[in-house]
């Protein structure tokens, strides 16, 4: 079955553009031992604390005046992330189900060990994009590439200065392979590892319209520390 056209989204206007990719902080699946994906797991207290922090360092690099557009994956803890956020920056987020994290089927909710023992790794060559994971339900990593890839050529389409996509780790990817113009059928081994909490900076210059990668999976803004 032959790929579709990859999105290569189109830039309206000539100012500069930046991209703030959030992926949510800690969840209760990660300190509980279970799978996550579209399982819908709250922040716990700690990821709270995260998510404003998160809120602080947006704010301060933001300018006051910028226009913003902020939108979320519509699952638990990306809404209250992005709520914390949207308090910072005086914007209501936007959700959209397609920058949800991959969902792991029947395993979602379930603790790790029950994954662990069913999962089917991925082939080191040929096709990954459509590798079945061994768990009924599980997506496809095709299956989450062009969702998000969608989603991410639609919030392209809004002519404005700064936009925040709070979205979850695996997802995260996509958004950035979006960004860049990488075909849906080049994104088999594809990763840009970030950690729960960080924010990855993406920008578009307003004469050439170069599209770059500035940081990726910076955490520095949770460092209790500070």
């Amino acid at each position: 079955m032959p790929f579709p056209p990859p999105p290569l989204p189109d830039v309206v206007g000539a100012r500069e553009r930046t991209v703030h990719v959030v992926t949510h902080p800690e969840a209760t699946h990660h300190v509980e031992g279970l799978v996550g994906g579209v399982h819908d797991s709250d922040l716990t207290a700690a990821g709270v604390r995260q998510a404003l922090r998160l809120a602080a360092a947006l704010r301060a690099r933001l300018p006051r005046d910028a226009a913003v557009d902020l939108v979320t994956s519509d699952l638990l803890r990306t809404r209250r992330t992005a709520t914390a956020i949207g308090e910072a920056l005086g914007v209501a987020p936007r959700l959209d189900a397609r920058l949800r994290e991959s969902s792991y089927g029947e395993a979602g909710g379930r603790p790790q060990e029950w994954l662990d023992a069913r999962f089917v790794p991925p082939p080191a060559v040929g096709d990954r994009l459509r590798h079945d994971l061994g768990v009924a339900g599980a997506e496809t990593r095709l299956d989450v590439a062009l969702r998000v890839y969608a989603a991410t050529t639609d919030l392209l389409h809004h002519d404005i200065d700064h936009q925040v996509v709070v979205t979850h780790g695996f997802a995260a990817t996509f958004v950035v392979a979006a960004w860049i113009g990488m075909p849906v059928e080049a994104a088999g081994h594809v990763t840009f590892p970030v950690p729960s909490g960080s924010i990855t900076t993406l920008r578009e210059d307003g004469f050439f319209h170069n599209r770059g990668v500035l940081s990726v999976g910076d955490v520095a803004h949770l460092d209790e520390g500070r």
